[in-house]
């Protein structure tokens, strides 16, 4: 199959490049750089069925798909607040962009949208039924509303013009191929504990997230792209099990043996108290379930950004 994945130099883009081809698709993997990298995809150029377009995507290109995974955006807090207007683009026109793609070729398409549509929920696991409470002039409303417009577009299409769309609600995902400066909490925490330097908590470490390992994030998104039945549905993707913020970093300091502190500062505007996902869903009618431990997860991406601090060293 011919498939297309927009963002495909990101972290979870190139974990998914990476699947597709080794269930033996052709790859079209477009991202303009500026928060993917051409490392992600340094392995995968040498494989046959892989070509990488540097391309933005909202502006038109010629391409040939069965399928489509548009996961082109920012997505961190320093890569969204960093490039607000790039963000708010490439999940507006971007995504028309792609979906007209879609429909012309009458190939699937699959949005990654974010568990940020559902704000500082006041629900609690959030179910996909649940609209959010999203503050639409903040800071983070850059990401977070222009993934809303996002999906709005994904379902017109669908209603209009029968278009074989999904949407998945990506929850907080780690692993192999994060950007190690992208202040996300577990690169944030690794990285320091590597360096022996106090972690950084925003607040008074209260607050939860639940955290997925990409390979589990990337069969999900095969499940519900690939999947018979998944037309027009909406999934939550990611680990329900819940952890206070103090409690992942003092397990990042065990695993990594570091001497590292704790180091309590002010909170972020916006950032949501308790993150969990309820998962029936995607468990019911995908049949996917969580399979990496987090002290397994943790363990292979220590193991990787280990080696790349090592490798920054070197050279």
């Amino acid at each position: 199959m011919k498939v297309v994945v927009t963002g495909g130099a990101g972290f979870i883009g190139s974990n998914l490049c990476t699947r597709l081809l080794a269930e033996g698709h052709s790859v079209l993997c477009v991202d303009n750089l500026i928060t993917g990298s051409t490392e992600n995809i340094e392995p995968l150029h040498s494989h046959p069925n892989f070509t990488f377009l540097k391309h933005d995507v909202t502006e038109p290109f010629d391409f040939e798909a069965n399928a489509i995974f548009h996961l082109a955006s920012p997505a961190s807090p320093v890569g969204y607040l960093d490039n607000p207007f790039e963000t708010i683009l490439v999940n507006s026109q971007g995504t028309h962009q792609m979906l007209k793609q879609a429909r012309a070729q009458n190939a699937r398409f699959l949005i990654s949208s974010t568990s940020e549509v559902y704000g500082d929920p006041l629900v609690h696991p959030q179910t996909e039924d649940y609209w959010g409470n999203v503050n639409p002039v903040g800071p983070r409303a850059c990401y977070d509303e222009s993934k809303r417009l996002g999906e709005t577009l994904t379902m017109e299409f669908h209603r209009q013009y029968q278009t074989d769309v999904r949407i998945v609600r990506i929850f907080n995902t780690y692993g192999p191929n994060s950007q190690i400066n992208d202040g996300r909490m577990i690169p944030n925490f690794i990285t320091q504990a590597l360096a022996n330097q106090p972690l950084t908590i925003y607040g008074d470490g209260t607050i939860t997230r639940s955290i997925c390992y990409v390979s589990d994030l990337v069969e999900g998104l095969m499940l519900a792209m690939f999947r018979p039945g998944t037309t027009g549905e909406i999934f939550n993707l990611g680990n329900p099990e819940e952890h206070s913020v103090l409690e992942f970093a003092q397990t990042i300091i065990q695993l990594c043996e570091s001497s590292s502190e704790i180091r309590y500062t002010s909170g972020r505007i916006d950032d949501p108290e308790r993150r969990r996902p309820n998962i029936s869903k995607a468990q019911n009618m995908l049949g996917w379930q969580v399979k990496v431990g987090l002290k397994e997860g943790l363990r292979h991406t220590i193991e990787w950004f280990s080696s790349r601090t090592q490798q920054s060293s070197i050279v």
